[in-house]
């Protein structure tokens, strides 16, 4: 496994990062640390989670099955850094009750805490903020993240799915703060499909010192051999991906996307990934295995060597928008 720094600081990370949003849903507690532990096996040191996975009535359970795999010892929690998210209501189904979500001192202090005892741990590696509050000025939020990191609790800050003008305002704020060293990862929607990030979240998070970490790096499947999938009497695409294949000029292009990696001997999810590691600014995509096979097809991504022609011919099939502001400018 290849490692990097994440974004400006000097915490060493893995190129794949453990998603583990199915853990519960999808993925039972014992197949759960199966995964994880074949994950560590394989070098994988990045976990990230969440504390409303599980969703619905069972919001924590994913925190609580990591949390559960921690206790077994063997060096688990040293040797993971542990991302995980906060914003959303952690109540019953329904409105929350005032301030129990979004990024309020309180609140912020309140969702660490929780998730501190379901992770059973004492301190959360990365503690990213799950969007973005119009509400809470950031003098407000730092405020609260500087006493976590003075209480041991929290090491580093990270946003998720924060616009460039978000992620540039906090880190200003922070400098003018001193003795905050503000945002240091932006985990967004990134992927071949889905570029627009590249117009300002990146430029953004590159000019800021943030390690990027996209999220649905195969848009929900549509990027994992779907349509071969679907002749060969396999998964049928559902969600986004059979909402995007609905459109017949999309379907060309995912096609079009199979035929070219179908002649190069490569399976496209493994290339879709590959193709992100490649990208400026990319830490590492978050990868969420159901099952120790796609764990397992992820860490082979992680070795690929996409050459240049066939970068060349991805760009083609799924150009970008182009190099920022020109791209939008003239």
């Amino acid at each position: 496994m290849k490692y990097t720094q994440l974004g400006r600081t000097g915490l060493k990370v893995s190129r794949l990062v453990l998603g583990t949003m199915n853990f519960g849903p999808q993925t039972d507690e014992a197949d759960s640390h199966a995964i994880m532990d074949a994950a560590l096996e394989t070098g994988i040191n990045f976990f990230d989670t969440a504390n409303v996975y599980g969703w619905g009535e069972n919001k924590g359970r994913t925190e609580s099955i990591i949390g559960n795999w921690f206790a077994k010892g063997g060096e688990r929690r040293d040797k993971v850094v542990l991302a995980t998210k906060m914003y959303g209501n952690m109540g019953a189904e329904g409105a929350a009750w005032p301030n129990h979500d979004l990024l309020s001192a309180l609140n912020i202090r309140r969702s660490v805490e929780a998730s501190l005892k379901r992770l059973q741990t004492d301190y959360i590696d990365v503690y990213q903020f799950h969007h973005i509050d119009r509400s809470t000025p950031f003098e407000e939020i730092w405020q609260a993240i500087d006493v976590l990191v003075q209480q041991g609790k929290i090491l580093y800050a990270g946003s998720s799915n924060f616009p460039g003008y978000k992620i540039a305002q906090a880190n200003e704020i922070a400098a003018r703060r001193g003795g905050t060293i503000g945002l240091v990862s932006e985990q967004c929607l990134y992927n071949l499909v889905e570029r627009r990030a590249e117009m300002e979240v990146i430029p953004a998070a590159q000019e800021y010192g943030l390690g990027v970490i996209p999220w649905s790096p195969l848009q929900g499947g549509l990027l994992g051999g779907v349509i071969k999938k679907e002749v060969l009497g396999g998964r049928r695409a559902s969600g986004r991906a059979a909402e995007t294949l609905a459109d017949p000029t999309s379907r060309a292009q995912i096609q079009a996307y199979e035929d070219l990696l179908d002649k190069h001997g490569i399976e496209p999810g493994e290339a879709a990934l590959a193709w992100l590691l490649t990208r400026p600014g990319v830490t590492g995509p978050i990868v969420g295995p159901r099952t120790a096979e796609q764990l397992e097809s992820a860490v082979r991504a992680s070795e690929l060597e996409l050459s240049a022609e066939l970068l060349g011919s991805l760009d083609e099939i799924f150009p970008g928008p182009g190099p920022s502001p020109e791209a939008f400018a003239w």
